[in-house]
Formats: C-alpha cells, structure tokens, sequence
C-alpha cells in the first residue's frame, strides 16, 4: 500500500471524549462522523467504557447514529458490519502493542498506523467479498487472511 495516508489528528483528550459521548447520545453533526471519528470512538469505547459491551452493541450505536442524522442502514449506504468488525480488532490489536497512555496520543497513533488506513480491511478481505450486501448485513469471514 503505497499511496499517502494523511489523517486527521485530535489535539485534546477532551475533543475524543466528546466524540465518543457525541456518538452514544446521537448528538454529532453528521459531517463530524469521519473515518477517523469512527476509529477514535473505537478506540474510547475500548479502553475508557468498559460498561459497553463494544461487540454486542456497536452495532446498534452507529445504526441508530445513521439514521439520527438522517442517514439509511441498508443493503448499499449506512452500517457496514464487517468493515466496522474488522476495525474494532484492528483497534484490540494496536491498543493491546501500543506504548501510548494518553488518549489523544493512543489516538492519533492508531491513525498514523497500518490499522488506521482505510484500505486496512482490504488485506484481509478481497473487494468483491468486503463490499458485498452480505458482508455490509453481517459479519462475513476474510477470504484473503486471518485478522492478526
């Protein structure tokens, strides 16, 4: 992958909990739920509310986010499950090596990482398998590699 990655960067703590908080109350503009803004929520819900059961409700969290900003979960727009599975291990993975304490240096880190690309989830999934309505409905398993 050899194309330029340019995130955007958090600069406060405050701004990654506010996002987090933001999501979990439906209260972000829709305009501030970027890539970025997905992983840094991730990453929040990970390791700062360990009363969020991140598997079982991330979901849930960003459907109901979609459509409070108007936006659709269907087979072509909205929620994508393996996309967001794949990221929330890629997520585990990086907290779990990272020697990062600080939440907006956790943060920007994982987005100056491999795991923060947006094409990360295409190393172990082919295209046509990751964008496909089964895999945007529910998890599918990779077909090109293991998650690490």
């Amino acid at each position: 992958m050899t194309t330029e990655y340019s995130p955007r960067l958090f600069e406060r703590d405050s701004d990654i909990r506010a996002l987090g908080e933001g999501l979990l109350a439906c209260a972000l503009p829709r305009e501030a739920w970027t890539h970025e803004a997905h992983l840094a929520a991730s990453l929040w819900l990970l390791t700062e509310r360990p009363d969020i059961d991140v598997d079982a409700e991330i979901a849930g969290l960003i459907r109901r986010f979609n459509e409070s900003v108007g936006g659709v979960n269907n087979d072509h727009e909205g929620y994508h499950d393996s996309i967001t599975r794949a990221y929330v291990a890629g997520v585990r993975l990086f907290v779990a090596r990272t020697e990062e304490t600080e939440l907006a240096a956790r943060v920007n880190a994982l987005l100056r990482s491999e795991v923060g690309r947006r094409d990360w989830p295409l190393r172990f999934y082919s295209r046509e398998l990751l964008f496909s309505v089964a895999a945007r409905r529910g998890f599918v398993e990779p077909d090109l590699a293991p998650f690490p």
